[in-house]
């Protein structure tokens, strides 16, 4: 895991997205990953363990703040923030045509509903996707689809890899082995941790929030999924 703090961007209107950069001696413009938060309203920092531990193995992680309780349930923030990654990408040592969509909880069925609607422009189309402890069986709110219904009436048009707790107790792990079911070129990992644990981080119910941990068991879980960012990404 890299440990430097991220550097805070605007990406719209004010509106700010962490940059985890690689390692300083990664070789070549870098793999991209924009990885977006669940429901929690500007919880970028919920995700900073994991994007750091992905940062650390060469990637450049984004990683936004945005609201699901605005009256579009997001959408506006979501689709800028994915314009301004491919558009920045380069500015800060990635490479644009080699970016990953990402998301937990929530920020999963839209990343991939984003990745894999046919409407997407392909100037935004990411190369891979990754649905983290997610449910994609209702309407998305970047495409107004619900993933689940289109992947089982077509094929993907980009690779996906799903990751999810075998401990979950917010989404069962039932709504991924739905989707893995309706791919079956889908990669999917079954982690034995629950639903923070996947993201390197415990539940704090007097913070009613993600927290960094030090338990081993649980960064452990969130290196593994790490990893399955940067095999989406083409590291392996």
């Amino acid at each position: 895991m890299t440990s430097a703090q991220p550097e805070a961007i605007p990406y719209a209107d004010g509106r700010l997205m962490d940059v985890h950069h690689p390692p300083a001696d990664t070789a070549g413009p870098a793999p991209v990953v924009l990885l977006w938060h669940g429901r929690g309203p500007d919880e970028r920092d919920v995700l900073r363990p994991l994007a750091q531990e992905a940062a650390g193995l060469g990637l450049l992680v984004f990683v936004p703040d945005w609201r699901s309780d605005r009256t579009d349930g997001g959408r506006a923030e979501l689709l800028a923030s994915l314009a301004h990654a491919r558009r920045s990408a380069a500015a800060y040592g990635g490479d644009p045509d080699r970016l990953v969509l990402a998301g937990w909880s929530l920020g999963g069925r839209e990343a991939i509903a984003v990745a894999t609607h046919p409407d997407t422009p392909a100037e935004l189309r990411p190369v891979a996707a990754v649905g983290i402890s997610s449910s994609y069986a209702r309407p998305a709110v970047t495409t107004g689809d619900a993933p689940l219904d289109l992947l089982t009436e077509q094929p993907s048009p980009v690779p996906l890899w799903l990751v999810h707790g075998t401990e979950d107790g917010v989404l069962d792990i039932e709504h991924t082995r739905q989707l893995s079911a309706a791919v079956p070129t889908a990669e999917f990992l079954a982690l034995a941790t629950d639903h923070a644990g996947v993201v390197m981080t415990v539940y704090d119910a007097e913070a009613d929030r993600c927290l960094p941990t030090t338990a081993e068991a649980v960064l452990r879980a969130g290196r593994r999924t790490a990893a399955v960012l940067a095999e989406a990404a083409g590291l392996s």
